[in-house]
């Protein structure tokens, strides 16, 4: 059976420039005009603890509200957060396989999505499965993209923080969350050496960068007191089952206690 063919990113990607060697070529599915807008990185841990669920969840909705695309390697844990909290339609995703492979098997209905409204890249032909190097390569790709470098949780020897080292030798800001002692020990080291610098504030972070911290313009008064992140306890006294209905439609994310949008 002949493999299928995907089509190429035609136009030069000025931000891969920064990458070892530019990628021979670019495979591409979906809405390639994101290439054009302001994006930013997100990377991290496969299993978060709670607390790093709820924060990248945040963050990565309030940058794509801001106008950021958010770029992540569709990976479990904090990757597949990332794209689902900016929402498929204003994400990138960088494959470490074929296009045409759904890996892991578990985001498949998100990598789908993204394809259907976002943008899968991939440097790999159709049929070619992930390496132990195809992932490196991926991680410096994903990198390169973002005007900055977000890594939300990542233990001492976390593939993470090989991403950390592409965006050094890039010269790309380096942001992690703050965590507690023997939480995130890779991220805390970044930040002992000063090579990272910590989010405390969601909002002014993302003011720093020039923009404003928008809300969704919704006319649901649920989503509208959903925005405030208030926590399930208090979302249920106020909306009673609507809280379990939208959480079923996807509309909002139950995460460590706290309703987020």
């Amino acid at each position: 059976m002949d493999k299928k063919v995907y089509p190429l990113v035609q136009k030069h990607i000025p931000e891969l420039s920064s990458m070892k060697k530019y990628p021979d070529s670019i495979y591409c599915l979906g809405d390639t005009s994101l290439l054009a807008q302001a994006k930013i990185s997100i990377v991290g841990s496969r299993r978060p603890i709670s607390y790093t669920k709820n924060m990248t969840h945040t963050l990565a909705r309030k940058l794509s509200l801001s106008g950021y695309c958010i770029v992540s390697g569709a990976a479990m844990g904090v990757d597949a957060i990332a794209h689902k909290a900016a929402g498929a339609q204003n994400t990138i995703a960088v494959l470490a396989n074929g296009l045409d492979i759904r890996y892991p098997a578990v985001n498949k209905a998100l990598i789908e999505d993204i394809e259907k409204n976002g943008l899968l890249l991939s440097t790999y032909e159709s049929g070619a499965k992930a390496t132990r190097y195809s992932f490196v390569h991926r991680n410096e790709l994903v990198v390169a993209l973002g005007e900055k470098l977000i890594v939300t949780q990542a233990d001492l020897k976390s593939g993470s923080l090989r991403s950390v080292e592409y965006a050094l030798r890039m010269g790309k800001e380096i942001y992690v969350l703050p965590h507690r002692i023997l939480e995130s020990q890779g991220t805390n080291e970044l930040v002992k050496k000063g090579l990272a610098k910590v989010i405390y504030d969601i909002d002014e972070f993302i003011n720093d960068l020039g923009v404003k911290v928008q809300k969704v313009s919704i006319e649901d008064d649920f989503l509208d007191f959903a925005q405030g992140n208030p926590t399930y306890d208090e979302a249920v006294e106020k909306f009673g089952h609507k809280v379990f209905e939208y959480e079923l439609l996807g509309k909002i994310n139950i995460v460590n206690g706290t309703v987020t949008i």
